[in-house]
């Protein structure tokens, strides 16, 4: 299984924190990427994905979501 990439906007966004746990107790493994504190992050979220809000998990160029998702962690969990 690749490592996906959870773009979130910090420690307060609590789907963040959800999707993060999900992806964990799925044994889904993923590197998290602020995108407060990373500004090219945030433009290729917000401009080339088209995403307004957080967590934004991206498995691949074709297969990402955005917000709390369980029902597309499980997808991915069990590929």
């Amino acid at each position: 299984m690749n490592t996906v990439t959870v773009y979130t906007t910090g420690p307060s966004c609590q789907r963040c924190k959800l999707t993060k746990a999900v992806l964990t107790r799925n044994g889904v493994p993923f590197i998290e990427v602020d995108i407060r504190e990373q500004p090219a992050a945030r433009d290729y979220v917000v401009d080339e994905l088209g995403y307004t809000e957080a967590p934004v998990v991206v498995v691949d160029e074709h297969d990402h979501w955005s917000g709390f998702r369980p029902d597309q962690i499980d997808r991915i969990a069990h590929a």
